[in-house]
């Protein structure tokens, strides 16, 4: 008797009594299933009448988050080559002064201290427009943020209008949440079906 004949021997014989015990205790395993069903169901009543969200994974997803976002970026894009249009300006202005000073070019003090004080100008300019840009950016982010905020709040009253749930949580302020009680999914997806509607 070779290896493998022994073990589907030792298989159907195992089969057998399983199917003798099956036999004889029918009664039982008929039972089971609905044992099995109840325990569920009563898991499922006992769970608590709260569900949690994971505040990034919104964030990550949601359109009218995800366009605001880019939005944020062009601005920041935007400011950042303004930053080096004025850098560049103000070094070529330099170099010329640099070059002048070098060659004699200046016939006198007071058209040295002239191009002084126009480079000074030039640098105070460029570091008011760059306050004024990252003000205006960090306003529309603000705004942005509240925007945001406020679309979620809303969608989650009129969502939760038809689930009755006692609270709705973020799932950071918590340690540990039952991941049964995530409906995160289903609020992203409520999220930008009702933006996209807009949108268009």
């Amino acid at each position: 008797m070779n290896k493998t004949y022994a073990t589907l021997s030792s298989l159907a014989i195992t089969g057998m009594m399983l199917a003798g015990a099956a036999s004889c205790d029918s009664n039982k395993q008929e039972a089971k299933p609905a044992t099995a069903k109840a325990k569920s169901e009563k898991t499922m009543q006992t769970l608590p009448n709260y569900r949690y969200v994971d505040l990034d994974t919104i964030l990550s997803r949601y359109n009218l988050a995800k366009d605001y976002n880019e939005e944020m970026l062009r601005m920041q894009n935007n400011a950042e080559s303004q930053m080096r249009q004025h850098q560049n300006k103000i070094q070529n202005f330099a170099t010329t002064v640099q070059n002048k000073m070098q060659n004699n070019g200046y016939l006198s003090e007071a058209s040295y201290k002239q191009d002084e004080q126009t480079m000074a100008n030039m640098q105070n300019a460029a570091q008011q427009s760059m306050q004024s840009l990252q003000t205006n950016i960090a306003k529309a982010a603000d705004q942005a943020q509240k925007t945001i905020n406020d679309s979620i709040n809303a969608f989650i009253t009129d969502y939760n209008k038809t689930r009755g749930y006692d609270a709705i949580l973020f799932k950071g302020a918590t340690l540990y949440i039952n991941p049964a009680l995530d409906i995160t999914d289903e609020v992203v997806e409520g999220l930008n079906a009702r933006y996209n509607k807009v949108k268009k």
